[in-house]
């Protein structure tokens, strides 16, 4: 599948802002089954710096200054992205216990991050790693209670909430419950990296259309063992799934705020609205 996607952010502020300085995840990353052919980013006013690099997990990061005074600031990420069948993962009968501290190289994937502590999410997905079980099947099993246990409703929560109040009103977004799921993975052993990226707005024919669709989206990525040595899995806990064509990866990190799509600073600015549309169009390829 070959799309076209349009990232727009706009901030509207009630006071000058004097000076800014932003970081933008602009454009989604190339994986094993994902190319990105281009990407750019427009940006009003235009900067007075800008440049555009990949930091230390391979995510093109985007850098920008700011000294024109404004009161309305609009980031347009365009990019055109090719999206294959991503490998079917073979299950493992390997218990968790097993694979725990097993894994080189994937460490910083396995400790607590500032959005996914273990203390508030270790009771709750206990039950999904009894002993014996295997790693699959309580990863699965964790991902199909938080797609029951909570309902998805926007508004509910901000990029602040904390997980404990997450747990405790039992209803977020998706990026709530990537973090739900990190935790819980984590506090268990398991490498686990949160995937920030989009869906398909147009469902294929016979499908239903995804939560999440139209907007920015996040999943989990948990790298669990296969017959022939494991691998990276990515479960759409949201939508209780296992990740396919429709979803489009932009970067991966250990939460939210490492791949937040802008973050940074600004002098003045009093009050602030933000708006997000987005946009990912399925792109006719020429017949061979």
């Amino acid at each position: 599948m070959l799309y076209k996607i349009r990232h727009e952010t706009r901030y509207t502020y009630s006071e000058d802002v004097s000076l800014s300085h932003s970081l933008v995840t602009c454009q989604p990353r190339s994986t094993d089954f994902q190319q990105c052919h281009w990407g750019e980013t427009w940006i009003e006013p235009a900067p007075n710096h800008w440049d555009k690099r990949r930091d230390a997990q391979g995510n093109w990061i985007g850098y920008f200054s700011l000294e024109e005074r404004h009161r309305l600031l609009t980031i347009v990420c365009r990019s055109q992205v090719e999206v294959q069948p991503r490998p079917i993962p073979l299950s493992s009968p390997v218990a968790w216990q097993e694979v725990v501290l097993s894994q080189p190289g994937l460490y910083q994937y396995c400790y607590p991050s500032p959005l996914t502590p273990f203390e508030d999410c270790w009771e709750y997905a206990r039950s999904s790693f009894p002993k014996g079980a295997s790693a699959w099947s309580g990863a699965l099993d964790l991902m199909s209670r938080i797609h029951h246990d909570f309902r998805y409703l926007p508004g509910s929560t901000l990029v602040s909430t904390p997980v404990v109040q997450v747990m405790a009103q039992r209803k977020g977004v998706c990026q709530d419950f990537a973090h739900i799921m990190l935790a819980g993975l984590r506090a268990h052993g398991l490498a686990a990296r949160y995937v920030s990226g989009y869906l398909l707005t147009t469902p294929p024919p016979g499908q239903a259309r995804l939560v999440g669709a139209d907007a920015s989206h996040a999943w989990v990525s948990v790298w669990l063992p296969g017959p022939q040595g494991g691998g990276w899995v990515e479960l759409d806990p949201t939508n209780n799934c296992l990740c396919d064509q429709r979803h489009v990866v932009l970067a991966w990190g250990r939460d939210y705020q490492e791949v937040a799509p802008v973050r940074g600073v600004v002098l003045g600015g009093g009050a602030q609205q933000v708006k997000v549309a987005v946009d990912v169009t399925p792109v006719e390829e020429p017949a061979g």
